[in-house]
């Protein structure tokens, strides 16, 4: 027989939104326990734009300024029209009427996800461990794992995600299909690689491309495109990858163009962009008991707005300052009973449900729309875009940027 082993809280997933939950639990003096089904720490995706909204979150969890210190922040966002071959835009991180600079700087995944891991006490991490299937116990979740041992949790959190087992068993469907591929591509130049410190987007007949340093040497990129149509070798060979991007980028820089051909071949992707249906983040359960769903096992989006990774590290801040009222001690002597503990924490995963539910349909919502925007195919739209557009766009992705997640510890 299978040994139980007693935890607080068990958090599926060590991404992004897996650690900054259990970061934001340690540091509220909460134990968790992350599973991870891989051996080490993924940072699939290479590197994400973060707004100023994921620094607010990044600061309350501590780690703010040593990421900060090995990337560099990004002066504006520069659009330029691939089929014109000409800039159609251009904007400076500060908004219009406080003259507030906005923090935007391009993270590499595993450096965020390696600083927030060693913030967590030895053991928190669990390698190798995937989940195979959850049963009910009372008040508590049984989570069996692959290598037959099983977990009795007061507490289930799906990071594991955008095929998420977690957010099945809540109900939600599988995530929609865009109709839109990317391919993503990480560069090191030794010497440097002499770019400005801006985000350098190029848009035009479908494609959308975008170029931006993380430090002095490093270039994150990413192409977008309409993939109605399946290329089985294309999703897996990383010099067909290239060489589709090289054919299709239009009239760009050579230098930008420059990114591309450099880059190794072990440093190119392939990813469908999935999306989760607006109407089922709002009628959808978000958390059912003492179970809930966090980051991309949440909120899946396309990354025309950004912010899929920052809205993760919202969660993190959110779901653990809302645990730790639940498993606030009492006074000295005090008594709770379990079935009293159980209805603090169904409590607890409400409140969290209730505060991000519209942010999460709102990302996914505007994300869906700037990217069918970005990437029409249609003349007209494609026209008002180049000329008419290009400031209203910008302006919804700079909106969604000014969003504050709270406090980690409330007073």
């Amino acid at each position: 027989m299978s040994m139980e082993v007693d935890e607080e809280i068990v958090i599926v997933g060590a991404g992004i939104a897996g650690l900054a939950t259990a970061l934001g639990l340690h540091r509220l003096g909460l134990k968790c326990l992350v599973l991870e089904s891989s051996p080490s720490l993924r940072a699939a995706g290479y590197a994400f734009t973060a707004w100023t909204n994921a620094w607010k979150a990044l600061d309350e969890l501590g780690v703010g300024d040593p990421v900060r210190e090995q990337h560099n922040r990004l002066e504006r966002l520069v659009t330029i029209s691939t089929s014109l071959g000409v800039q159609t835009g251009e904007i400076t991180f500060t908004t219009t009427k406080t003259g507030m600079k906005h923090e935007v700087r391009c993270i590499r995944r595993k450096i965020l996800l390696e600083t927030m891991a060693k913030e967590l006490p030895s053991g928190t991490i669990r390698f190798s461990s995937k989940m195979v299937s959850v049963e009910d116990s009372g008040g508590l979740k049984l989570v069996h794992l692959a290598d037959g041992s099983i977990l009795k949790a007061k507490v289930l959190i799906g990071c594991d995600g955008v095929n998420s087992a977690v957010a099945t068993r809540l109900g939600f469907q599988k995530p929609s299909f865009s109709g839109r591929s990317i391919i993503r591509g990480f560069n090191v130049f030794k010497e440097g690689h002499g770019f400005e410190p801006q985000l350098l987007q190029f848009i035009g007949e479908g494609i959308r491309c975008g170029i931006i340093p993380c430090d002095d040497s490093s270039i994150y990129w990413f192409v977008s495109f309409s993939a109605l149509s399946r290329d089985p070798e294309l999703e897996v060979n990383p010099l067909k990858m290239k060489q589709f991007v090289l054919n299709n980028l239009g009239k760009v820089p050579d230098k930008a163009r420059n990114v591309i051909e450099t880059t190794k071949s072990d440093e190119v992707i392939y990813c469908s962009l999935l999306y989760r249906s607006p109407w089922e983040m709002l009628w959808g359960d978000i958390n059912k008991d003492n179970v809930c769903v966090a980051g991309d096992a949440f909120h899946p989006m396309t990354p025309d707005l950004g912010q899929g990774a920052c809205a993760a590290l919202e969660d993190g801040v959110v779901l653990a300052r809302c645990l730790a009222q639940a498993f606030r001690k009492g006074t000295p002597g005090e008594r709770i009973s379990k079935e009293e503990e159980y209805e603090k924490i169904k409590i607890s995963l409400n409140n969290y449900s209730k505060e991000r539910r519209w942010r999460g349909f709102d990302l996914v919502t505007t994300a869906y729309l700037v990217g069918a925007m970005q990437q029409s195919n249609n003349k007209l739209i494609a026209f008002l875009r180049d000329k008419v557009l290009g400031p209203f766009i910008v302006a919804m992705i700079m909106k969604r940027a000014v969003f504050d997640c709270g406090r980690l510890k409330t007073l």
